[in-house]
């Protein structure tokens, strides 16, 4: 179903009129592909959409869960979370206590994948981790740390990758079709809502993920968004973002230090 540019601009006002969620700052070529997606999974037109959006008690909750990309995996870049064991971690065992925020976190994979290298390095019991998300669906499963058995194949793999020595399964119980994290791994883990939007900062932090979240914006959120993160972050903090992601050019580059160009890891200097 074919959804053009107007439609989307029409769509942005009645969202942030009806459910004050802001939109504005979302990439339109990839907010165009997600709103084209829910028309074809609910068998609506644009009209449908738009009344479902004002009447239908609960539907807005659905909306944002299709409309918001939830795409994450354990150990998803295995060459990134080996570079964050051997150059993040010693500096990171220097703090008395280690704060870190995995924003945009969804399912909550990366925030498991970040506590299990902790855990590994003897970090995990002064840390503290937040995971967040605009998403409250998501966030739900993320609390409950329960993934798809069948999921633990390519994590498993993924993990090998890093080098660490030992196998994923020694971090979760296998209970039917589904793998539960265990429960040392999750108790210094907070799940809360966070809306990079419009949201500002909670807390100060020593290590700041924030991965495939930055390509899904505007270059005008970008750089809000990067101010955000850089104002959350501790002096010598570190900052992750995806691989196809990069610090805005103008702003708050100079107040950073490349750690990894290939994975786009800085820290904070000034």
């Amino acid at each position: 179903m074919v959804v053009s540019f107007g439609n989307l601009e029409e769509l942005i006002t009645l969202v942030n009129n009806v459910h004050g969620f802001d939109l504005s700052g979302y990439s339109r070529a990839s907010l165009k592909r997600r709103v084209s997606r829910i028309l074809t999974i609910y068998q609506i037109d644009f009209a449908g959409l738009k009344d479902s959006l004002v009447n239908s008690p609960g539907f807005f909750n659905e909306f944002l869960v299709e409309v918001t990309v939830n795409v994450t995996e354990m150990f998803r870049d295995p060459a990134f979370y080996k570079t964050l064991r051997e150059e993040i971690h010693p500096y990171l065992a220097t703090f008395p206590h280690i704060k870190v925020w995995s924003a945009g976190c969804a399912t909550g994979e990366e925030v498991y994948s970040l506590a299990i290298l902790l855990s590994k390095e003897g970090l995990y019991s002064r840390t503290f981790i937040y995971g967040t998300d605009v998403n409250t669906a998501v966030l739900e499963r993320a609390k409950q740390g329960i993934i798809d058995l069948k999921k633990m194949k390519v994590y498993s793999d993924n993990y090998l990758q890093t080098d660490s020595g030992d196998s994923l399964s020694e971090y979760y119980t296998a209970m039917y079709d589904s793998a539960i994290v265990h429960h040392e791994l999750r108790k210094n883990i907070l799940f809360s809502t966070h809306n990079l939007v419009s949201d500002g900062v909670f807390n100060e932090f020593q290590l700041i993920t924030c991965r495939n979240v930055l390509i899904y914006f505007t270059a005008d959120l970008q750089h809000k968004v990067v101010n955000l993160l850089y104002a959350s972050l501790a002096l010598f903090g570190f900052l992750c973002l995806g691989a196809r992601e990069t610090l805005p050019a103008n702003g708050l580059r100079h107040k950073f230090r490349v750690i990894s160009k290939t994975h786009n890891i800085y820290q904070k200097i000034a």
